[in-house]
């Protein structure tokens, strides 16, 4: 895969990495609860085990670039590559499911969705 490919892939990976870490480890922390739009601790605790779950599925998919992205330095170039495109597209998807659902989280989606868009991009244009 190109440079710019597993770069973008890397970064898209470490942003749900640290999505992971807000959702199901820092979650009832006020400043964290309140960066995803809620207004209290009682809302919190019962949206807890929704971040939760949501969190370790964004861990998998870091899980899937970075399997992906060892295929290839392991010489599976296809393999590699199929699940990069599979992480790098499940992230985007997601990014693009969150604004429709809500415009006000543009901003949090285009993090979400960019970086994996960049990867995709260069895998399939740049190789």
């Amino acid at each position: 895969m190109h440079v710019i490919a597993i770069a973008a892939a890397a970064v898209a990976a470490l942003i749900h990495l640290y999505f992971f870490v807000l959702e199901s480890l820092w979650f009832m922390r006020p400043t964290v609860w309140r960066r995803f739009g809620i207004d209290s601790d009682a809302d919190a605790r019962v949206t807890r085990s929704f971040a939760y779950n949501q969190g370790f599925y964004n861990l998998f998919l870091a899980a899937g670039v970075a399997i992906g992205v060892a295929l290839v330095a392991a010489g599976e170039t296809a393999a590699g590559r199929a699940v990069t495109l599979f992480a790098c597209g499940s992230m985007f998807a997601a990014g693009v499911i969150l604004v429709l659902n809500n415009r006000s989280f543009l901003r949090a989606a285009l993090i979400q969705a960019a970086p994996p868009a960049v990867a995709i991009l260069a895998i399939l244009f740049l190789g």
